[in-house]
């Protein structure tokens, strides 16, 4: 079944602030297998000219969709979860995330469409400080396999 047209455009907040901790910085970096120091020690991140330990550029896909989270969910869009893989990111920084940062999104479902048989969603989120500083947009589009069929 196709998924609602309608999402389109529809803008979802994040419930609370993503506090940005050295430990889940470096958790990232193993996971993604980059041993960049300036992701594991402040003295190297602050050698490069940050504050404290810098974030891996793809960190944001940790936290970037917990405002569109609730549209996943959502019986009204016609998703079937299981159904679902990741088809696409990309990220646009404004500055990088360190270490200290809270971080809020602001998710929009930006477009739906078919492809065959399957069924594209993609979501834009702007992550910005709690005060407001914008930090990164981040495009993720996700793929449900038949959908369309």
């Amino acid at each position: 079944m196709a998924l609602n047209r309608d999402f389109v455009g529809r803008t979802y907040a994040s419930s609370a602030p993503y506090e940005v901790s050295r430990v889940k910085i470096r958790e990232f970096a193993a996971a993604i297998g980059d041993a960049n120091p300036i992701y594991r020690d402040k003295e190297a991140a602050r050698a490069a000219g940050h504050p404290d330990v810098v974030a891996p550029p793809t960190f944001p896909i940790v936290f970037s969709l917990q405002g569109g989270s609730e549209a996943l969910v959502d019986p009204d869009l016609g998703l079937n979860i299981a159904m679902v893989v990741h088809g696409e990111q990309r990220f646009e920084y404004t500055r990088p995330i360190h270490a200290g940062d809270e971080l809020v999104t602001r998710a929009t479902i930006t477009d739906i469409r078919s492809a065959g048989r399957n069924e594209l969603m993609t979501i834009r989120s702007e992550v910005t400080t709690v005060s407001g500083e914008p930090v990164c947009t981040t495009y993720n589009t996700i793929v449900e396999r038949g959908g369309a069929a």
